[in-house]
């Protein structure tokens, strides 16, 4: 076996990939395009605003898009974020979670964990995983990073991912309407 972990170092191999596809101007245009749909591409760009490879273009729609009603486009956006960061829970919940808690056995991780409690104690520091998370859940950031954190890491429901992702992702996307 070349890597330990075979399937994060897969997923991390289709990110660069997928990168590289969609740093194609072509790619970026066809995107772009979304902007004659009006609310239904706000909830498509919402879908695109979660996945890394394609949250810049989102990023960019949100903030080209002059709709009528901020509150609306965003929260449309938020519930397409919703639908994408619920496939990414339910796929590194389901694909990962052996390599997962494997990757949480490796000394270097049981040490940042010990060395956190020491510092805020679990409470805390579950909290502060929790808010570390929803700030790439709510920025333009891949969600993957915040979204493999919680369902990763932790063994929290979908429901809370769910309450998550449509608060944070409705917040971040109304501040890039807003721009």
């Amino acid at each position: 076996m070349i890597f330990k972990y075979p399937k994060i170092a897969g997923f991390i191999a289709a990110v660069i990939f997928a990168y590289i596809i969609f740093s194609n101007p072509s790619v970026s245009l066809s995107i772009s395009s979304l902007n004659s749909f009006g609310y239904f591409g706000a909830f498509i760009a919402g879908i695109f605003y979660t996945f890394g490879f394609t949250s810049p273009f989102s990023a960019g729609f949100f903030i080209d898009l002059n709709p009528s009603s901020i509150l609306f486009a965003g929260i449309l956006g938020g519930i397409g974020a919703l639908i994408g960061d619920m496939l990414i829970f339910y796929f590194v919940k389901g694909f990962f979670k052996k390599e997962f808690v494997e990757f949480g056995k490796e000394k270097p991780i049981k040490w940042i964990g010990k060395t956190a409690d020491k510092l805020f104690g679990k409470k805390l520091g579950f909290y502060l995983m929790q808010l570390f998370a929803a700030v790439f859940i709510a920025s333009p950031l891949p969600d993957e990073a915040g979204i493999a954190l919680l369902a990763g890491l932790t063994k929290i429901k979908a429901s809370a991912i769910a309450i998550i992702s449509i608060i944070f992702n409705t917040i971040g996307i109304i501040i890039l309407l807003s721009i």
